[in-house]
């Protein structure tokens, strides 16, 4: 009785809700006078027949015509009668059939199942919760980004307007908490003060609303955000944002960079504890199908090779490891390490073919803006009429069409296809009919979520950059700036004190490599590093590990040897 005294009262607690109650009463009781007519107009029609029937048979009769059931026992035998019957009959299909169900739905049961989801959502987190991360938006870098978070043990919350949206993510077992995003009451709840970043991932206009609420209650909380048109980075900035990052271009300038013929040098991704991280590509240098320990990399430059990524798959490479012309290597080392490769590869191949963009969206737009800075001829494959500029580089038509393709020159000398769509089916479809058409050809495609990566690379892409990954890792290097440093898809560069296990051992005693995955890649002793360290170097208690590996590599790092 208490439980169900407790579910009604929640009908009696908003304006909303009592006007939703009076509506239903209402309705119930018209139908209940019209029942209570019909009930007396029976017995008037019977006694014209000469019958004679209790008052409860009169209501028996009205009840059992209206709801159709109609069991036959009691019936009219006069033509007033049986008229009488049709229109019990008729008002019972529309008020019984028709309209008690919908009024019961839309006035009683949603809102009671409305109720019992924001009854179950949280409104807000614990006072003593701290060191979060707060997300307006479940979207692609969101749920990137909420994978990685777990990695790492950090705590995070999602916050979500609409009580249907927050009762699926919570069966996803994705923390919400409810609340309207331009309420600064909201980001009070969310201990906004308490919080280690703030990620507003909606659309430029909403972002703006967003992160001024948030200045509102907090002037000091770090907050990244996304803008989806170059003009609206400084209104952002304006509005209070910490950092905004235009992540559609920053993926159309990564894929152009990986383009053949454009650049042989090493790009520099990133770095960790005083080590530089770069990548480069395989093709036309001097080291192309050569044994990594015959490629001279170590001896002429003297960076080190710490991966090899091979169509999605990563290796850490051995001396007769295999350098392909499709392999993109994973450098390490100084900025001088780096002046003495970028000289030892020399400049880049000259191709004449144009490299072909298919699709003209932003990130489409950012490759061809970035060929265009280069010097690099291209032609972009576009079906939508408003979206192509007006020049010579855009070609109107659909990708899938083998006549546009040709004109493209996809069949001719053309080096690389740069598939930019957002539709991973799109992208998945395409990247299958270019491998059909050039088999030989470059092709480098682009994921919006990540469970498509590995199915991009089995149908024959050879680079496969997610919109998704990027943002997220952008993220995770932001917060812990000092600790690791996120790569492609789930390759860390991260640093680690060395444990006791392995102090007073040689490297190559410890065989790091073999247990865990991970390669030592520098040794930090106090503010001296030694990077790409000789196998016989000894390890100390009081130095640090710069280590690479993925994900699962660094997790069975810290469990086995930490």
């Amino acid at each position: 009785m208490k439980y169900l005294t407790s579910q009604l009262s929640y009908f009696f607690q908003t304006r909303i809700m009592k006007t939703n109650v009076r509506i239903l009463g209402k309705f119930l009781a018209a139908i209940g006078t019209a029942i209570f007519l019909y009930s007396i107009l029976f017995h008037f029609i019977m006694e014209y027949e000469g019958k004679q029937f209790s008052w409860i048979t009169g209501f028996y009769w009205t009840l059992t015509v209206m709801s159709t059931l109609g069991f036959g026992d009691i019936t009219f035998t006069s033509d007033l009668g049986r008229l009488f019957s049709m229109v019990v009959l008729l008002s019972g299909i529309v008020f019984l059939l028709i309209m008690l169900p919908f009024t019961f739905i839309r006035f009683f049961y949603a809102p009671w199942l409305e109720t019992q989801a924001q009854a179950r959502t949280p409104h807000e987190l614990p006072e003593d919760t701290e060191g979060h991360i707060i997300m307006t938006n479940y979207e692609p870098i969101a749920m990137g980004l909420i994978g990685k978070i777990d990695q790492y043990e950090l705590n995070y919350v999602v916050a979500v307007q609409d009580t249907q949206t927050a009762s699926e993510l919570m069966d996803m077992n994705i923390r919400v908490v409810i609340g309207e995003l331009d309420e600064t009451e909201t980001y009070r709840k969310l201990r906004i003060e308490k919080a280690a970043l703030v990620f507003v991932n909606n659309n430029d206009m909403l972002n703006t609303n967003i992160i001024a609420t948030i200045r509102e209650v907090s002037e000091s909380v770090p907050i990244t955000t996304i803008a989806d048109t170059y003009d609206s980075i400084d209104i952002l900035e304006l509005a209070g944002a910490t950092q905004v990052f235009q992540f559609t271009r920053m993926l159309g300038i990564t894929m152009a960079q990986h383009a053949l013929g454009v650049s042989a040098r090493a790009n520099i991704v990133g770095a960790l504890g005083g080590v530089s991280i770069a990548e480069a590509y395989a093709a036309h240098t001097p080291y192309e199908e050569k044994e990594l320990i015959k490629s001279g990399l170590r001896e002429k430059t003297g960076v080190i090779v710490v991966g090899i990524w091979q169509r999605g798959k990563f290796d850490i490479p051995r001396p007769e490891t295999i350098i392909h012309a499709n392999s993109i290597l994973l450098l390490a080392g100084s900025e001088e390490h780096f002046k003495s490769y970028d000289e030892f590869v020399g400049s880049s191949r000259t191709i004449e073919a144009p490299v072909v963009i298919l699709g003209g969206g932003r990130v489409g737009q950012a490759v061809a803006d970035t060929f265009e800075e280069l010097g690099i001829n291209y032609l972009v494959v576009e079906k939508n009429r408003h979206t192509i500029k007006d020049n010579d580089k855009y070609i109107l038509g659909d990708a899938a069409d083998i006549h546009t393709l040709e004109r493209a020159g996809i069949s001719a000398e053309s080096p690389s296809v740069l598939i930019t769509t957002r539709d991973d089916d799109m992208n998945i479809y395409l990247t299958i009919y270019c491998r059909q058409l050039r088999p030989d050809i470059q092709i480098i495609s682009r994921a919006t979520s990540d469970r498509n990566i590995s199915k991009l690379y089995s149908v024959g892409a050879d680079i496969v950059m997610s919109y998704a990954s990027m943002g997220a890792n952008k993220i995770i290097n932001i917060l812990k700036p000092d600790e690791i440093l996120m790569l492609a898809e789930g390759l860390n560069v991260f640093k680690a004190s060395v444990p006791a296990s392995l102090a007073g051992k040689t490297l190559s005693e410890n065989q790091i490599r073999r247990k865990t995955g991970c390669n030592v890649i520098a040794i930090r002793s106090g503010d001296s590093f030694n990077v790409n360290p000789d196998p016989t170097v000894q390890l100390k208690e009081n130095e640090e590990l710069i280590l690479i590996g993925t994900a699962q590599a660094e997790k069975e790092f810290k469990e086995a040897l930490s």
